[in-house]
């Protein structure tokens, strides 16, 4: 075919990277997350976690996951879906309470990002997206993340189906 540009994806190997953050190092681990853990995590923050087999269908499908640690002990996690090529979601992004506001949730998001951008061409651009809680906007906008509706874009939109 002419006029068709192909590109091969990097792989990006990662394993475990350590965060420092507010003289606290927070381990971040690639690919940890198992479907019990993720429930705990899920449910620490306050929501009402799906059944065992609807987690594990997700961790399965999912883009990429990461847990951040204090030493042994798991304290945040967050999820990647997308397309690997131009859109990229945040998904189930949770701190637990008692390490909330102590740079847990800043290494995630600057793991995640640094992830994304090693797994892509060096001249691609992919949207980064999420639903923020109202409690985390100003977190995500710390990041650069805009609210939805702004001056060229319509309200971000979210339909549970059951």
């Amino acid at each position: 075919m002419t006029g068709v540009q192909t590109c091969a994806l990097p792989i990006y190997e990662l394993e475990v990277t350590t965060v420092t953050e507010n003289k606290a190092a927070y381990t971040i681990s690639f690919e940890t997350l198992t479907p019990k853990l993720f429930e705990s995590l899920y449910r620490s923050v306050g929501w009402e976690s799906p059944c065992i087999d609807q987690i594990e269908t997700a961790l399965n499908n999912s883009y990429a996951k990461f847990v951040a640690y204090d030493g042994d002990k798991p304290v945040g996690m967050v999820r990647i879906i997308g397309d690997g090529g131009m859109s990229f979601y945040i998904k189930d992004y949770a701190v637990i309470p008692e390490y909330q506001s102590k740079g847990v949730g800043k290494a995630l998001m600057q793991f995640l990002e640094d992830y994304i951008r090693n797994s892509m061409p060096k001249n691609w651009a992919v949207s980064l997206e999420l639903i923020s809680s109202k409690e985390a906007v100003a977190f995500y906008e710390k990041f650069g993340f805009e609210q939805r509706p702004c001056y060229w874009d319509g309200p971000g939109m979210f339909k549970m189906l059951r």
